[in-house]
Parts: structure tokens; C-alpha cells; sequence
């Protein structure tokens, strides 16, 4: 900005319009600055509301059936495959025998 700029007054209003208004700067560029748009006053909680409840049941349904595909039924396959030829007696012998139970006596003492 040179020194006359300066001491005169650096930027006047010359008019406004409709879209904003007009400033004319010392060099004689001409801006247009449109107006900011009012901000909602009413209803705004409503509107986010309605925005994130939707989301929300979205994510939430999303890790419901990832946890259920991912987790869980992956868990009941590995415990279908377990006990589909597990044979708790053959266990209680093995435990038996290695003396762990207080109340039974292994067979070779």
C-alpha cells in the first residue's frame, strides 16, 4: 500500500447490491463480497438429530452383524467341532490318572 493510500481512506464503500457488496480499493480494483448466509435458529437440534440417530443405527447395526459373522459364529463352529467327538470320560480318566481330583484315587495306587 503506498503512503497516500495510506493516509486517505484505504478501502470505501461505494455501493451494495443484492448478492453483497461492492468495495473499491485505492488502485481502483473493484471486490465484490457476497453476504453470509443467515444460520438456521430454529430446529437446528432436530435436524442433527435426525442426521446422527441415522448413522448411529447404522454403525451400530453394521457392528452387530460383524461381531455376529465374525466373532460369534466362527465360535460355535469351533465348539460344534470340539465336542463332536469329545468323550468326558476318556478325559475324567486322563485327569484321573494325573492325580488332580482330591476326592478320587488314580487306579495303579
Amino acid at each position: 500500500m503506498c503512503c497516500a493510500c495510506a493516509a486517505a481512506a484505504p478501502q470505501s464503500v461505494t455501493g451494495s447490491s443484492q448478492c453483497g457488496r461492492t468495495l473499491v480499493l485505492c488502485g481502483g480494483e473493484i471486490i465484490t463480497m457476497s453476504l453470509l448466509p443467515k444460520p438456521q435458529m430454529r430446529g437446528l437440534l432436530a435436524k442433527r438429530l435426525r442426521f446422527h440417530i441415522v448413522g448411529a443405527m447404522i454403525t451400530s447395526l453394521g457392528c452387530a452383524v460383524l461381531y455376529k459373522y465374525g466373532v460369534a459364529e466362527p465360535r460355535k463352529r469351533a465348539y460344534a467341532d470340539f465336542y463332536k467327538d469329545y468323550d468326558s470320560m476318556k478325559d475324567f480318566e486322563a485327569m484321573r490318572e494325573a492325580g488332580v481330583f482330591e476326592s478320587v484315587q488314580p487306579k495303579n495306587s
